[in-house]
Parts: C-alpha cells; structure tokens; sequence
C-alpha cells in the first residue's frame, strides 16, 4: 500500500495536480473571489449572533442523530422556514449538502430507478448515483433531447432526472422548464440541485430565493429540491426540499440522515438567520448579479500585442455567482492563482477531477459585498494575469 500511494503522489505531482489545504488568517486583507460566500453573510453579525446564543443555549453540538435526541426547536424551525422560502411543501436538514444529495438518491434509488444525470452533475451526487444501486445514465450537459431519449428507453418502473440548477463550475444554468416536461412526460421525478442559486437566482418577489420559487416547479409533485447551507446563508449544513410524502420516506430511509449525528444547533441558528436575511434584503442576491456582470465586463477588454489588436473572447457573465475561465493546463491555472493571490486577490484553481470536462478553469465568484474599487482592483490582477498567457 505504502509503494502504491507513493507511486500515486508521483503521478499527481507530474501532472501538476497535487492539492493541498491553504489555510487562511482570521484578520486577513485578500480580495476574495474564491470562497462561496455569496451574500457575505458568513461574516454578518447577525449570523455570527444568531450562532453564539444557539451554541451558549443548546451546547457546542446536537448530542446525537436527530432521531434520537438530535433535534431541537431550531432544525425545525430551519426546516420550515427553508420550504416557504424555497416553496416547498416540505424541507429535511442534514448535516451537509453532500450527505443530503446522497441522502435522497439513496432513498430513492435501487435497482428498480433509473437515474439519468447530467454529465456535470456534483461528485455529491456521483456518489450518490453509486451507491443506490440504481442503473445511471449520464446525458451531455443540459442534453435534453438525450435525457428524454433515456428516458423513453428505460425498463425500470422508476426514473430520476438529475441537475444542478446553477453548475458550479461553468456556472450556467440548467433548462428547468424543459426539464420539468420532461418529467412529466416520462413519469419521472426531477432532482435539482440548487446549491448554487439559493440566495442568488430569483426574479420579483421571488429574487434571491432560487431557480426554483415562483416558477411552476415550485411545490411540483414530480420535483424535488437539495440545496446546501454552507453557500449563501453562510452557515453549515444541507437540506431536501419536496413533498410531506417525501420527507416521511427519507427519516425513515435515507442513511445519512439517520446514522449521522444532527446539524450542530449553532450552525442551525445561523442558517436561520441567513434564510431570513434572504427574505428581508432581496438587494443582495442583485448585488451578486451586478457584482458578477461588473468582473466578466472587466475581464474582457482588446489586448495590444505586437502592434495589432487582438479581441480576446469576452468572459460570458454566468448565471449566476460564478465565472469560469478556461486555462491552457492544471499548470498554468495553479501558476495563475498563485500569482493573484500573491497580489491580494484569491481566486478558485479547479483542475482535473474536480472539472466536468477535464479543462482546468479559474473560478471567481461574486459576492453581494464586493465594492467597486475591489472589482476594478481585481480584475486589474487577472488581467495581466490573463495577458500573458501563450
């Protein structure tokens, strides 16, 4: 075993892919355009708050598996609060996103489910596909047509459509409308992943409160929701969000909710707090819009070389928070974000597995928080990063 780990650090080193925490300095100045911290909220003292008198009132954990004496007044509250935010009948929390993506698809899943994901699906719920023992499928991304060509082919009496509504590393959108006709065509339930888009996605009324509130997928029988608390409510967690029916079968079924010890209350109070805030400031979710749209504008200027100008392809503002910029290698990404942050701006370095379609990309994120001058600042950086590229 020793022999064989070594020979595999070998290979990662070769290729440029070794990874390795980078810790970070409680105070520290840096121009943050890597963290998941959409609407600033990990730092607001409401949040922060809301977490220290739930930790000095219920302890530094939930003791046991929220079956057992793990739940307090404040997951539920959470739970319900998460539904008509989101609106869904119903919401279940986990400990983490990646649990509850695993969590439904497990429950769900079995030799009797096909499930038909898209091909930049999260290793969350990859992992889940596996271990439900369910025959998976994958279609190209945001392939419709294919998807539902699956579907149509199937022998299983069950069948899952898997997505994220906003991708997290291209950061596009899923065409939820289609899909959602496709699941009802097909009698197929649809699994979206709204990790990404709490907070930020929304329109109207609705703004902030996801791809999915206020559309007609919103408390749909044939869908249902995951989504994480560690993104724009700034706290610690998951949830799966469905019907009444749904909720009933994962306390009973799903294993990583039932052997896993609850979501620290501290971590619940904080969730809470951010839901709320999402619902009292909808502002923030179009300053992360704003914020994004002002970093692809600034990314995307004529570069004068060797006497001509050369129009680089501008840098497409995504759906969402995120912005991904495809690199020549894991190499030149990883020397790319180094060199930011040498210069005080962090930013995502995504390389080989962690990349759907095997190109390393820079990953910024907006935040709702950003000031003018740390875009203009930024985007100063990761543009003569950008131009002296081959």
């Amino acid at each position: 075993m020793t022999q064989w780990l070594e020979r595999q650090a070998a290979v990662r080193d070769r290729r440029g892919l070794i990874r390795r925490p980078l810790p970070r300095a409680a105070d520290e100045q840096f121009i943050d355009l890597a963290s998941n911290d959409y609407l600033g909220l990990a730092s607001d003292p409401r949040v922060m708050e809301a977490a220290a008198a739930a930790a000095s009132l219920w302890g530094a954990g939930a003791t046991s598996s929220r079956l057992v004496a793990g739940t307090t007044r404040l997951h539920l509250d959470l739970e319900r609060e998460l539904a008509m935010l989101a609106g869904m009948e119903t919401a279940l929390v986990f400990s983490s996103g990646y649990l509850a993506n695993i969590g439904v698809t497990t429950a769900l899943g079995g030799p009797g489910t096909l499930i038909v994901a898209d091909e930049h699906c999260h290793a969350s719920m990859i992992d889940g596909f596996r271990l439900s023992r369910s025959r998976t499928e994958s279609f190209t991304h945001n392939g419709v047509a294919e998807a539902g060509r699956l579907l149509a082919e199937r022998s299983e009496p069950r069948a899952l459509i898997a997505v994220e509504s906003i991708y997290s590393v291209l950061g596009d959108e899923a065409p939820l409308a289609r899909l959602l006709a496709l699941a009802e065509e097909h009698d197929a339930v649809l699994l979206i992943d709204e990790a990404h888009s709490l907070g930020v996605t929304g329109t109207g009324k609705f703004q902030g409160r996801g791809s999915v509130a206020g559309t007609a997928l919103a408390g749909h029988p044939n869908v249902i929701v995951t989504a994480t608390l560690s993104k724009a409510l700034g706290s610690q967690g998951g949830a799966v969000l469905g019907s009444a029916l749904l909720q009933e079968h994962l306390v009973n079924r799903a294993r990583s909710f039932i052997f896993d010890t609850g979501l620290a209350p501290a971590s619940a109070a904080a969730a809470l707090a951010g839901v709320r805030i999402i619902r009292e400031e909808p502002w923030r979710a179009g300053s992360v819009r704003d914020n994004a749209a002002a970093l692809a504008a600034g990314l995307a200027p004529a570069l004068e070389t060797r006497g001509a100008t050369i129009h680089r392809p501008a840098v497409e503002q995504a759906s969402g928070a995120v912005q991904s910029i495809a690199m020549p290698s894991a190499e030149s990404a990883l020397a790319a974000a180094a060199t930011a942050r040498t210069a005080g701006v962090r930013i995502g370095c995504f390389r080989p597995p962690s990349v759907p379609d095997g190109i390393s990309r820079l990953r910024l994120t907006a935040c709702a928080i950003l000031t003018p001058e740390e875009i203009e600042d930024s985007c100063a950086v990761l543009r003569g990063i950008l131009e002296e590229l081959p």
